[in-house]
């Protein structure tokens, strides 16, 4: 059926056709009226007629059944909700109708700041990510290859709560990689931002896209090519990318050295020159970032309460040897830190990440009387961590300080996760396997008096990692809500977490 003969067409008794607003080489893309849902617009893809055989529906059906598992994990793949043919055996899938401007439209004349492209390339990544962790398809986990990550299979959106939101389009030539399946052997992409294991046709993992998103982010933040061939031909694109080098950054643009360095890595030759995965690229973007605002204010004040949850700890009340392993630096930062001027003087209790000549750190800082913080640091320390999902992605993050004539002393907070600080705690508290606590006396704020560090199992550490993906694909609700059922369950769990805790201290006096 002509394209232009389908408009105003009812698919499949639900799907009002409206107009045709895009169309490829893999078919056509029409806007429509959801009618089974009160006429909530669309997007309907089918494919072309002209590949109308066996091998092309196959691929298009894989297409939309790859997109729709991979929506539902990250927000920043397009969601596809429907699949079915026409009355004419024509195969078409429905997916969310989105708004918004391609990323090859917004660099076509002028090329990122640095802090736009921070916020977009994060969110390329985590989508990137997702899609490399893979589905499960036909009982196996299967990642995901995109093989065609380029400007214009980047939609840029405005989200209500989010602000600009990124999602990546078009998985037509994605490859599911599976356990003794046939690879391709032949070349599929967009020659511009082609590895050169992909031109070759053999077999791709992560790090192919990977180079194609080196390739792109050079192109955002110069708006020119790192590489430019003699001629536009097969032959002209396969040199370059095998053998030439990629061109040098505009010093006028004032790059940060690490981000030039990661860019160049992405565009290694070699597959295994290149970052081995999108979590590496994801970790130096946020040093990056880090770097660029070297104290950054604290967003909203998240709001203390007794909250915490599951999970296990050693019990120990001397951690000096492990305050010893990590870095003389690390602790000198904390130790220079002044109560913020934003912040009450009060009991009260935060996180917040800082930065060091190390790396990125985890702190909670917290407000007591002086000869409480004398008590506090002489007790034991546990913590456990809580994921909610639903109805707003949210951590809470659970810090016990318990003496044996003083009892507990609960030191909880949250980390939302559709917030970046929330989003970089998360990930530094998973990465870093501890964090620091900071405190400050009421009647003296001026400098920290004392700061201890915290130790996290390591499966609360892979949690947390997890979870901080999770929280990023997850979507926006009512925070208050996850707040008030992690409360529940601290009412729940806090006699528990009493009684390890009394349990621990017998142990320790016993071995005294």
């Amino acid at each position: 059926m002509p394209a232009e003969s389908r408009h105003r067409r009812l698919l499949a008794n639900r799907y009002q056709l409206t107009e045709l607003i895009g169309s490829g080489a893999m078919g056509q893309v029409y806007r429509a009226e959801d009618k089974l849902l009160g006429g909530v617009t669309v997007a309907v893809k089918f494919l072309s007629q002209a590949l109308l055989n066996k091998k092309m529906r196959e691929r298009f059906e894989r297409e939309a059944t790859i997109s729709a598992l991979l929506g539902e994990k990250s927000i920043h793949i397009v969601k596809v909700r429907d699949y079915g043919v026409d009355e004419k055996e024509i195969p078409f899938y429905v997916m969310e109708f989105l708004q918004g401007e391609s990323l090859s439209e917004i660099i076509k004349f002028h090329p990122l700041p640095l802090s736009r492209f921070l916020n977009l390339a994060r969110q390329i990544c985590f989508g990137m990510e997702c899609a490399h962790k893979g589905i499960l398809y036909q009982g196996e986990l299967c990642p995901i290859i995109h093989r065609d990550i380029k400007p214009s299979n980047i939609l840029v959106t405005q989200d209500s709560a989010l602000g600009e939101l990124v999602k990546i389009l078009d998985f037509g030539i994605a490859k599911l990689v599976q356990s003794g399946g046939d690879q391709t052997q032949s070349f599929m992409g967009t020659l511009a931002y082609c590895s050169p294991e992909q031109m070759e046709g053999k077999e791709l993992d992560n790090s192919s896209d990977i180079y194609s998103l080196g390739i792109m982010m050079y192109e955002m933040l110069t708006g020119d090519m790192p590489l430019l061939p003699e001629n536009s031909s097969f032959g002209g694109w396969y040199e370059v990318h095998h053998y030439a080098e990629p061109q040098a950054f505009n010093p006028s643009l004032k790059i940060p050295v690490g981000l030039q360095n990661l860019i160049r890595k992405c565009m290694g030759k070699n597959p295994l020159d290149r970052p081995q995965s999108i979590g590496e690229i994801l970790q130096t973007l946020e040093q990056i970032e880090l770097a660029a605002k070297p104290a950054p204010k604290e967003e909203k004040e998240l709001k203390t309460e007794m909250l915490p949850f599951n999970g296990q700890r050693d019990l120990k009340p001397d951690i000096s040897a492990r305050e010893r392993t990590v870095t003389l630096s690390a602790k000198d930062v904390c130790l220079q830190s002044q109560w913020p001027k934003d912040k009450p003087q009060q009991k009260i209790v935060f996180p917040h990440i800082m930065t060091c000549k190390d790396g990125a750190l985890a702190t909670l800082w917290v407000m007591l009387e002086k000869p409480d913080i004398l008590t506090s640091i002489a007790s034991i320390r546990y913590n456990q961590f809580l994921f909610i999902p639903t109805p707003h992605p949210m951590i809470l993050w659970i810090t016990v300080l318990y003496h044996r004539e003083n009892g507990p002393r609960w030191l909880p907070c949250y980390l939302d996760l559709k917030t970046l600080q929330g989003q970089q705690l998360a990930r530094a508290l998973g990465e870093l396997g501890n964090y620091w606590i900071l405190f400050f006396a009421l009647d003296d704020p001026k400098k920290c008096e004392r700061a201890i560090t915290a130790s996290i199992a390591p499966n609360q550490c892979e949690r947390l990692k997890d979870w901080a993906l999770q929280g990023q694909s997850a979507r926006v609700g009512k925070p208050q809500i996850s707040k008030r059922m992690l409360k529940r369950e601290l009412d729940k769990l806090k006699p528990k977490i009493l009684v390890k805790l009394e349990a621990g201290l017998e142990n320790i006096a016993s071995n005294v």
